[in-house]
């Protein structure tokens, strides 16, 4: 989308502001935020987002890749509808890098999964894994999963969050596209379209879609859920922090046997 085509966006959503206005207001959404200092980077923010509120999930895609800085990456779990995203982003930018965090402990559906994806999509798929193996974690501290949230927070983050900074320092990442949503969690409720995250710019494209918009993404474009989605798997994860849907009573309860939600990527 060029100048003139943002400079339309702003002018639809705040038809009442004058042109001078619009022209600071559209000086500043171009500007690199991580040049900007703290004040100029919460109007950056709220301008941006305001802008995403006003126009379709697509359409954020394509303004964050002309006006966000690279190198652009989408990181994904392949998870229960992993495909929206994954397809989304790959349509507007056929090489992105993709990030799948691979633990050891995914499921051998998610393993599939990401084969047949990574095939049909002709994803440029990077893989990052722990320093350790999962052998090697367990001879070293058990099974930290089972050691309460403590435990928990030392798994996630040796296998996910120091991956994840690898990854993100390796790839020289400026913008880093995220499938998550508001509706999955009470912990997601209020995340931004956009957000600074380490530096980095953050970017929700679908924060406010529910599961209905997903199917019909879906559907319109003949992507599969994820193997164990039709099994009451709604949060894919690791086999040993994973429940369905019938193995609990609150839906919440689904990842980390209820004790938390979140594994520190998005929090």
């Amino acid at each position: 989308m060029e100048a003139q085509d943002l400079y339309k966006v702003l002018a639809e959503e705040s038809p009442a502001k004058p042109a001078a206005q619009l022209n600071v207001e559209l000086e500043l959404a171009a500007m690199d935020v991580r040049q900007l200092d703290a004040n100029d980077q919460r109007d950056w923010l709220a301008q941006w987002n305001s802008i995403f509120a006003s126009i379709p999930a697509q359409a954020r895609v394509d303004l964050a890749l002309k006006h966000f800085p690279g190198t652009h990456m989408l990181s994904s779990s392949f998870g229960a509808q992993a495909a929206v995203s994954l397809h989304m982003l790959s349509a507007a930018k056929a090489d992105i890098p993709v990030v799948l965090l691979d633990t050891g402990y995914l499921f051998p559906e998610t393993y599939q999964f990401v084969g047949e994806l990574t095939e049909r999509m002709n994803l440029n798929l990077h893989t990052y894994r722990s320093l350790l193996t999962p052998a090697e974690q367990e001879s070293r501290f058990g099974q930290r999963w089972l050691q309460g949230v403590e435990g928990i927070d030392a798994y996630n983050h040796e296998n996910k969050v120091e991956p994840m900074q690898r990854a993100l320092a390796e790839l020289e990442v400026g913008t880093w596209f995220t499938g998550i949503r508001r509706s999955q969690s009470s912990t997601r409720v209020d995340t931004e379209f956009v957000s600074l995250k380490d530096g980095r710019v953050k970017v929700a494209p679908i924060a406010d879609w529910n599961d209905r918009d997903v199917f019909n993404y879906l559907k319109r474009y003949e992507l599969p859920y994820h193997p164990l989605w039709h099994e009451g798997y709604v949060s894919i994860g690791d086999v040993h922090t994973t429940r369905s849907l019938h193995e609990v009573e609150n839906a919440e309860d689904v990842r980390f046997f209820g004790l938390k939600r979140e594994c520190g990527l998005h929090s």
